[in-house]
């Protein structure tokens, strides 16, 4: 599995956002609007980055429902705070060009919400617990792991090298274990706690 710098930096400008979103310090924020829910799978594991756009081509301008910031303990959540792209790009050093299509990504995959205007930014879809590390590499990367640039699923051989398809999909499916287990909730009670001891 090779992680991008697109895909580190997606995963930086989540956890920022669902800091934000719990009240947590992972970057400066706009507090002034929150933003809907987008429903989720009954068995809370994220299927977003794979159901394609969530509400619309284009963020709403006007105003939505109030939802209260979920998740204890740093958790994350929707609604809260919304994060400005530029206070993003700021905080975790990410340029901000090269973030506004991370982030576009992010939206259409239903991972992220967004809002325009001088109290807009961008609030989570669901609670951190709900959205795995998996949805967000999916989302800005496609497949978890390639062979030849083509997902392992498609990858072909014969003679000899036919037990190497085998390999790569025992290899897919163990980065899939990982990354699907552990959400961004996981990574900021993981912060918490280092920051303790």
């Amino acid at each position: 599995m090779y992680v991008s710098a697109r895909s580190d930096y997606a995963l930086r400008a989540m956890l920022a956002v669902a800091a934000a979103s719990a009240g947590g310090d992972g970057g400066p924020a706009d507090s002034e609007s929150p933003t809907g829910p987008v429903p989720t799978s009954e068995s809370g594991t994220s299927t977003g980055s794979r159901s394609g756009p969530a509400g619309g081509s284009e963020p709403a301008g006007g105003p939505t429902a109030p939802v209260g910031t979920g998740g204890a303990g740093g958790a994350g959540g929707i609604g809260g705070e919304l994060v400005k792209a530029a206070a993003l790009a700021e905080s975790q050093g990410i340029p901000l060009s090269f973030l506004q299509g991370i982030l576009l990504d992010l939206r259409r995959a239903g991972l992220l919400h967004s809002h325009r205007g001088t109290e807009g930014g961008y609030a989570l879809t669901r609670p951190a617990g709900e959205i795995s590390v998996g949805d967000v590499l999916r989302a800005v990367g496609g497949s978890l792991t390639t062979v030849r640039g083509l997902p392992a699923e498609d990858a072909g051989y014969h003679g000899v090298a036919t037990g190497l398809r085998d390999v790569w999909l025992a290899v897919h499916g163990a980065i899939a274990v990982v990354v699907d287990r552990t959400t961004l909730a996981d990574l900021l009670v993981r912060r918490e706690r280092s920051a303790i001891g």
